[in-house]
């Protein structure tokens, strides 16, 4: 994969932009890639050049990455105040629920729907996904659809206002738990030690509520990058995002083996 500035603008040119309409609700999907299918969430505020490299990773592993447009501008680098405004916006959307005792977000319906779509496109044993902060949490709702199988939880950080809480409702976590019990599946979960928007409370609820079917990893907060886009300058105040904005791009750093294990984990469950 060719070298890129994070610092420019992505213009996604190799990707196809596509208007996905599914239970009657369209949006824009970038696709790349021949394989199994792996669906990429962004995380805040949009895809940024980190959340496209990422997915292109995906792409070069062997897979058809399929990531839709949540919020934000494709492609741009996340900027402080245009970056503040996708996030408010974001919080009160009815697709989303950003606030303890609300349940899962609207939008994991017509995610589950995308993952069977890519099923069907793609074909292979079933589907991966995906998700980071904002969207930390789908690719575990997205357990309720059979096509997927293989969910990657990156710093998921909803809700926002309970450092405990798990945006999935407990007969959400119930389900899920017995769908991984029932098809030998697991759910891998990534966070900074130190991160403030995914602390040790999330990972010990979602350890509890799926028992050793939940492998989670802890980086120290030393693994991070410190040269962040100024939307994580102004508002990230610690590590947090661990395969995208504070992945340093060098061989043996702990942020780069997440990314190859997330990678294998992938091959692992969707080979065939």
């Amino acid at each position: 994969m060719p070298d890129r500035s994070m610092k420019l603008d992505d213009p996604l040119e190799d990707f196809t932009a596509r208007e996905i309409t599914l239970d009657g609700v369209t949006k824009r999907v970038h696709v790349t890639g021949k394989g199994p299918a792996v669906i990429v969430m962004t995380e805040m505020p949009g895809i940024s050049p980190h959340v496209a490299r990422f997915a292109r990773w995906v792409r070069d592993a062997g897979f058809c990455v399929y990531m839709p447009s949540l919020f934000g501008r494709d492609g741009a680098v996340p900027m402080a105040d245009e970056g503040a405004e996708v996030f408010q916006r974001a919080c009160v959307s009815a697709e989303f629920r950003a606030f303890a005792g609300h349940g899962s977000s609207p939008v994991t319906l017509w995610l589950r729907a995308l993952s069977r779509l890519a099923h069907s496109e793609c074909g292979g044993p079933g589907v991966g996904a995906i998700g980071m902060c904002f969207t930390g949490n789908f690719a575990l709702t997205m357990m309720l659809e059979p096509s997927m199988l293989a969910p990657v939880l990156s710093q998921p950080s909803l809700p926002l206002d309970d450092p405990a809480g798990l945006e999935s409702p407990p007969d959400e976590i119930e389900a899920v738990r017995q769908r991984l019990e029932k098809d030998d599946l697991t759910v891998l979960a990534y966070r900074f030690e130190g991160d403030q928007f995914c602390m040790a409370q999330r990972f010990a609820a979602y350890e509890k509520g799926l028992g050793d079917r939940f492998r989670q990893r802890v980086l120290p907060d030393s693994a991070a990058n410190a040269d962040l886009t100024p939307f994580a300058q102004r508002y990230v105040k610690t590590p947090h995002s661990v395969v995208t904005t504070h992945l340093i791009d060098e061989a043996g750093q702990p942020t780069i083996n997440a990314r190859d294990e997330i990678l294998a984990f992938f091959k692992q469950r969707l080979s065939g």
